[in-house]
């Protein structure tokens, strides 16, 4: 192998081995937050709601006269859903998965703290949202009909305690390894006089209306509650679940049977939870999807520039391409001579990309919230580069192999 004479070579030729370095160290270091960013973007816009998405949708009205009666409302408006065909459960909520906005609230798990041990996504359903959603309750009980609390127009929230149901994700945030919850208890703020919160069930996953609220992965999404309470509104929402393939019928016959003319009533909202999820996770998909284009066209860069120096230093050297074909250098040795040279350059560009990579890496994680770029992604970009690298490189290895043994007396 001549990895002397290569090294002899490209000393001789400092700058073009400086901008070809420099260039596949800047694009690793791009290259591999990009793709640790894409796929945190495309895990996160992808992750399970722990709702049964597929035959699940919200519908909100709204009143523009008075409502003399908002419970009696309420009650026709739920039996009348649960008569539409194909539907299978339908509840009064406070919010929806998804749905961009809602209600928090914070929680810790001793009144003395002085701050609150996280903030919960605070689900108010009169009836099962654990039937409604489709959850799956992996401990304990759902709330039951004598755990409802009403609450009238112009009520506050009623003092605890009160039963709930939370997520997993809840548990294992203020409650780390513990394996036994139910029973445990949980106050709603800080204080003496913090409400109390009685855990009777959990759930493998309820998504927050938000998704996740932050790139920080401590910020899952998924920390929810369920408290039992039927608020009086004039605008109510109702989550409807349907029977598989019923949904799309039973989001128009549920439209039909809230807003008809003259009942001063106006249509707030009918989507259906695939639609919650595309709108919530639109603008994530647009930044990958513009990140892998500008990704893409940076590769395409850096291998336009290995190509054009492999391409000078061939038309340079013709004349002493043309004496070792002449010495017996087979087209073979030619070849594997620049690659082997421009495997050498894009090296060094990725030992200092390398560098560059977890600098920039250290940068975006405090930014956003991104725990250390993961070795797999930096090897996934130190692969990419040398196989492009190689790629670029092969055309005018190729043509150098086919100069002419002759070429070395043209200028004698």
């Amino acid at each position: 192998m001549e990895i002397k004479p290569i090294l002899s070579t490209l000393m001789r030729n400092k700058t073009g081995v400086f901008v070809i370095a420099a260039q596949v160290a800047l694009t690793l270091a791009i290259v591999a937050n990009v793709f640790y960013i894409v796929r945190d973007r495309l895990a996160e816009a992808n992750r399970p709601s722990g709702v049964d998405e597929d035959n699940t949708f919200m519908i909100g009205v709204g009143a523009y006269r008075p409502v003399v009666d908002p419970m009696a409302d309420i009650a026709r408006d739920l039996a009348g859903l649960r008569a539409l065909p194909g539907v299978t459960h339908a509840t009064l909520a406070n919010q929806m998965p998804l749905a961009q906005s809602g209600n928090n609230s914070g929680v810790s798990v001793d009144r003395s703290q002085q701050q609150i041990s996280t903030s919960v996504a605070f689900y108010e359903a009169a009836d099962s949202l654990v039937d409604a959603l489709g959850l799956k309750l992996v401990a304990g009980r759902d709330l039951a009909p004598s755990d409802v609390i009403e609450i009238q127009v112009g009520e506050n929230s009623p003092e605890g305690p009160f039963p709930v149901v939370v997520t997993q994700a809840l548990i294992d945030k203020v409650f780390p390894g513990e394996t036994q919850p139910i029973g445990k208890l949980l106050y709603l703020g800080v204080g003496p006089n913090a409400d109390e919160l009685r855990i009777v069930g959990v759930v493998e996953a309820l998504t927050t209306p938000w998704g996740r609220a932050s790139w920080g992965l401590a910020n899952r999404g998924d920390v929810s509650m369920i408290v039992p309470f039927r608020r009086a509104t004039d605008s109510p929402l109702y989550i409807v679940r349907t029977e598989p393939g019923a949904r799309a019928a039973a989001m128009k016959a549920a439209e039909a049977l809230l807003v008809k003319p003259g009942n001063g009533r106006v249509l707030g909202a009918n989507r259906s939870m695939t639609e919650l999820r595309e709108r919530r996770y639109r603008s994530d998909r647009f930044m990958v999807g513009l990140m892998g284009t500008m990704t893409g066209l940076l590769l395409v860069v850096t291998a336009s520039g290995i190509l054009g120096m492999a391409s000078l230093w061939v038309n340079q050297r013709r004349k002493q391409i043309g004496v070792r074909r002449a010495l017996g250098a087979t087209r073979f040795d030619i070849v594997r001579y620049y690659l082997t040279e421009n495997f050498i350059v894009t090296g060094i560009g990725i030992v200092v990309g390398i560098g560059l990579a977890f600098a920039l890496n250290a940068m975006v994680a405090s930014e956003l919230g991104l725990e250390r770029l993961p070795l797999a992604h930096l090897g996934i970009g130190v692969v990419l580069l040398w196989v492009i690298g190689q790629i670029a490189a092969y055309a005018p290895a190729r043509r150098a192999s086919l100069i002419a043994p002759a070429t070395a007396t043209r200028s004698v």
